[in-house]
């Protein structure tokens, strides 16, 4: 990552002294001449735009990048943390000290080890502007092909408004997180006389959801060819007769799924190139967004929804029976198939 930002390894230091600082203001232990309190702000992080609504910053995001906009959007302070005990901590927040005005927070989290996902600008306080903070997923080209085949480190991505007045005091903000990445697996089931193998297919996901514009919105990318990370072969027993059937597994992980922009997963066999089949991923997700789900927008589901699984049932030369495929759980009943 392209940056010049100052690291806050000792947040949780400073947001306690803020704290205690408030707290003299209040009870008028400031001595004379020693200047007024100023105004603080305490910008805490949370990520519960999941499907149980339950905030995980501190067990998942690794590391935050926060990014302080004028109203002009001018980027006038930048601060990284990337502190294990830091982050993990129930108390985590990165203290600002902010002039009178308006300005907007932009949060870049996951990004510090540069693995998966690079940040474009080159960050420079008084100069950039918040439409340069731009994210590009890393792939591998080969031959024009464009290749992610690692399981890629959780990106998430904020924003938040911030009124400063010249009101003296410690105040306190959260930001919401959005995570952008998602893991899919892919069961193949067939019955125990089956020889059924993972090294028989080839699976591949295409999507063209690998750069993202500062406000979180997908740019215009070239198709990324996702291949899987993990592949394995197994057994499972199945109801009272214990039934054994054999199963193929693949994971794979791919960028934010949009409404309407469905990546599509192709499974084919390996000594053919047959496509056994192929299906839009984001559609077919949104199949099991179910009644209690209901009332959220589609691409809310694609957005809190994180994990998907989905097991397909092979029948007599690995063609796949069309009448149901499992999501999460969930048994979608199907009329059609693109092959």
């Amino acid at each position: 990552m392209k940056t010049k930002m100052k690291r806050s390894k000792w947040s949780l230091i400073l947001a306690a002294f803020m704290v205690t600082l408030s707290t003299s203001c209040e009870n008028n232990l400031i001595f004379e001449g020693e200047g007024d309190c100023g105004v603080y702000y305490n910008i805490h992080f949370k990520y519960d735009y999941n499907m149980k609504y339950a905030n995980a910053f501190a067990n998942e995001v690794n590391s935050v990048a926060l990014f302080v906009f004028d109203q002009n959007g001018t980027l006038i302070e930048s601060v990284v943390e990337d502190n294990a005990t830091a982050l993990s901590s129930e108390s985590f927040s990165i203290p600002l000290e902010l002039p009178r005005g308006n300005y907007e927070l932009l949060s870049w989290a996951g990004l510090m080890d540069e693995s998966s996902f690079d940040l474009l600008a080159n960050v420079q306080e008084g100069v950039t502007k918040k439409e340069e903070l731009k994210v590009k997923m890393n792939r591998t080209t080969t031959g024009g092909v464009s290749v992610v085949n690692n399981d890629l480190k959780p990106l998430y991505h904020g924003t938040l408004s911030l009124n400063v007045t010249d009101e003296e005091g410690t105040y306190h903000e959260t930001m919401s997180l959005t995570k952008d990445t998602n893991v899919i697996r892919i069961v193949l089931q067939q019955n125990e006389e089956s020889d059924l193998t993972v090294d028989e297919f080839d699976f591949e996901i295409t999507a063209a959801n690998g750069y993202y514009n500062w406000d979180n919105s997908l740019l215009a990318d070239e198709t990324i060819h996702y291949k899987p990370w993990a592949v394995s072969n197994g057994t499972a027993s199945v109801g009272k007769a214990v039934t054994s059937v054999t199963v193929a597994v693949a994971e794979m992980t791919i960028g934010r799924m949009i409404d309407g922009q469905s990546p599509i997963l192709t499974v084919k066999k390996k000594s053919d190139g047959e496509v056994v089949f192929q299906i839009p991923v984001a559609d077919y997700a949104l199949l099991v967004k179910g009644h209690y789900n209901s009332k959220m927008s589609n691409q809310e589901y694609l957005d809190r929804q994180d994990e998907y699984n989905m097991t397909f049932f092979l029948g007599e030369d690995d063609q796949w029976i069309s009448s149901s495929i499992i999501i999460n759980a969930w048994t979608v009943v199907l009329d059609d198939i693109i092959l």
